[in-house]
């Protein structure tokens, strides 16, 4: 049974990424998703909120945490592991719940996964000593998961729009769909998981560190309009946990302590960013900004 719901976790993830990837592309072009990149001082604020803030804050917690719970190393790994990568595919979703600029966190989400690329094999081995890091495997999952996907949408957009009005909101609901089956899998399958980590520390912190996270990256958007500003808090708040993954197997695959907690730490992150992301929603009030006027 274990084995089954494992495959649908890992088809519904594939779905809901490989959808969510051409909705986007179906809806956007490449001058839409460009634009709002050009701002260099909002460029610079978000890179320095991803790859210098967050990880000081995981370090932070991951030096803190054991002093005052049953918090361990390997669990200061995984937090670390998940705050050094960014540009997760979750976050045009978590734009579009928001009311935000749906073409700014498709700009925002790509160059943060290229970044993180050539981050992590520069970071990690300088916070945590002794692991190593193959940027290929983590690109070639990027690329051929999100990269590809949205190329081609952005292509049939550009081409034949047409067709892209007519599959646009086809995809988009797979997505949705495929999103509602992962959770509720996932959730089923690691309840025994999430409470043999109670009473460690780790859920509290996970929390602490994802508010933290989106405060940060919310901070960093100042003076920017709200569509900007809810996709830059909720664009430093998601990690990007395949390439998390990827660097633990890799790295720790002797040591089960650090994929459980990441494994934990993915269903905080749903549990806690899909809301707040409803909620800036309905605050937000109106629809999101239309593509173009992103950028203003």
């Amino acid at each position: 049974m274990t084995e089954i719901l494992t495959v649908i976790v890992k088809l519904s993830a594939l779905v809901f990424v490989v959808a969510s990837m051409l909705a986007m592309g179906l809806s956007l072009t490449i001058p839409q998703i460009i634009k709002p990149l050009k701002n260099v001082k909002r460029l610079i604020l978000a890179l320095a909120a991803n790859f210098i803030l967050v990880p000081a804050a995981a370090y932070a917690i991951a030096a803190v945490m054991p002093r005052i719970s049953d918090f361990s190393e390997a669990n200061g790994i995984a937090f670390i592991l998940l705050a050094t990568a960014a540009g997760a595919p979750f976050l045009p979703k978590l734009a579009q719940m928001a009311k935000g600029s749906i073409a700014y966190s498709v700009g925002l989400m790509t160059l943060l996964m290229v970044v993180t690329i050539f981050f992590l094999p520069i970071a990690l081995p300088l916070l945590l000593p002794g692991v190593t890091v193959n940027s290929w495997e983590i690109a070639k999952s990027l690329i051929v998961t999100m990269l590809i996907p949205l190329g081609i949408g952005l292509f049939i957009k550009a081409r034949y729009e047409e067709t892209a009005q007519h599959l646009q909101p086809i995809f988009g609901q797979a997505s949705n769909t495929a999103l509602l089956l992962m959770m509720g899998v996932m959730l089923l399958m690691n309840v025994k998981t999430i409470l043999g980590v109670v009473g460690t520390g780790v859920i509290a912190a996970g929390i602490v560190f994802y508010l933290l996270a989106v405060g940060i990256g919310y901070v960093m958007a100042f003076g920017a309009d709200k569509e900007i500003k809810s996709v830059m808090a909720l664009g430093t708040g998601q990690r990007n946990l395949s390439a998390a993954f990827v660097v633990a197997a890799g790295n720790f695959s002797n040591n089960p302590d650090v994929i459980i907690t990441l494994i934990v730490l993915v269903i905080v992150d749903l549990v806690l960013l899909l809301p707040l992301a409803g909620k800036m929603g309905k605050q937000g009030g109106a629809k999101s900004a239309p593509a173009d006027e992103a950028a203003a």
